[in-house]
């Protein structure tokens, strides 16, 4: 008999955080403008924020991630020119192919372990010399933490490896930085020293910082300034925005050294569904807050023990025939992963 439970303990994703009490009277109490001719101030303040923490001279508030994506690469890249980034990365195969589409440019995936590659895979990818009939590489972009590495953490010296290649190529740098506060807080690299690499850079707002929406890009006062040309254009203007401002610059201050809890909250996800026979954690102990879990050995698909799982009051991720995916938030308490756990073992012996 299945036991009531009062809510769903929701694994899908960071995105589905709620305000807290102090984020929502943040909210309530913002002091409004238009930030469209510049006038609000806490949209102004969040920029100007993000832009200290990144070491960056300038930064927009966008209504999401994909859209700071798809601007870095306009504001940085020519119709016909290639983007170099993992094989699996967001860019390259979450955003309905929003590069070709609408900066229409070619996006050219390197396959690398944990969405990770390195100097040796870029200069194998990239041509030795000009040539008329290949598309000209000008971008090189990195996500940082890669979602669908397991939320991998990119090593520095790997960072600075790759971008003295693009010095020396004349190609630009950019990081998706969705996680990157995950990273720096896995990492104990600084937001800043990551992004130094990097011409542009940007932070979602709406994951592990669980806010409801939004994310920040950052680079240089020109850059930025075509940014917020490419921000009109796309319809990403968002007028008294200062409302939702606000509850980045709450998180700000509140939300990112906490970051460490989910990242505890994976490691122990990770290991106790480890000790069930048929699951196996795909990339080893999390580094940050994603779990891929390989439940081929159970010899049941992952859509029938999403939907088992589910009834009980859990939800997971189901990514493919034998492979679920758990991500820890603010939502989730270290309760909920012994819950997690046990409903998990639960489901299996059914």
């Amino acid at each position: 008999m299945q036991r009531p439970r009062e809510r769903t303990i929701d694994l899908t994703s960071d995105t589905v955080t709620r305000p807290s009490p102090g984020m929502y009277e943040a909210m309530v109490t913002a002091e409004l403008g238009d930030e469209q001719k510049g006038t609000d101030p806490t949209v102004n303040a969040l920029c100007d924020r993000v832009a200290e923490l990144l070491g960056k001279e300038a930064a927009v508030f966008l209504p999401s991630g994909v859209m700071c994506n798809t601007i870095a690469i306009l504001v940085q890249c020519r119709p016909g020119e290639e983007v170099l980034t993992s094989s699996c990365a967001h860019l390259l195969t979450m955003e309905c192919a929003a590069p070709s589409a609408i900066a229409g440019v070619t996006v050219r995936g390197i396959e690398a372990s944990g969405g990770i590659f390195s100097a040796d895979d870029i200069l194998r990818t990239i041509p030795w010399t000009r040539k008329r009939n290949v598309p000209n590489p000008t971008l090189i972009s990195i996500e940082n933490t890669c979602n669908r590495g397991g939320g991998s953490v990119w090593p520095m010296g790997h960072i600075w490896e790759i971008r003295q290649i693009a010095v020396d190529r004349g190609i630009a740098m950019h990081m998706d930085g969705a996680r990157l506060l995950n990273a720096s807080v896995a990492s104990g690299v600084l937001p800043s020293e990551y992004s130094a690499p990097f011409d542009t850079v940007w932070i979602d707002l709406s994951k592990g910082l669980g806010c409801p929406v939004g994310a920040v890009l950052a680079g240089s006062s020109a850059l930025i300034e075509n940014a917020w040309v490419w921000k009109h254009r796309l319809g990403g203007a968002m007028r008294q925005a200062g409302v939702l401002a606000a509850a980045g610059l709450y998180a700000l201050v509140h939300n990112i050294e906490r970051l460490e809890e989910d990242h505890k909250n994976a490691r122990k996800l990770a290991a106790g569904l480890g000790r069930l026979n048929g699951v196996r954690s795909k990339w080893g102990e999390p580094e940050t807050n994603i779990v891929f879990l390989d439940v081929s050995g159970t010899a049941i698909p992952a859509a029938a023990i999403g939907e088992r799982l589910l009834a009980s009051g859990i939800h997971i991720g189901v990514e493919s025939e034998f492979e679920l995916r758990a991500i820890t938030h603010l939502d989730v308490s270290e309760a909920d992963i012994d819950t997690a756990v046990l409903g998990f073992e639960e489901v299996l012996k059914r």
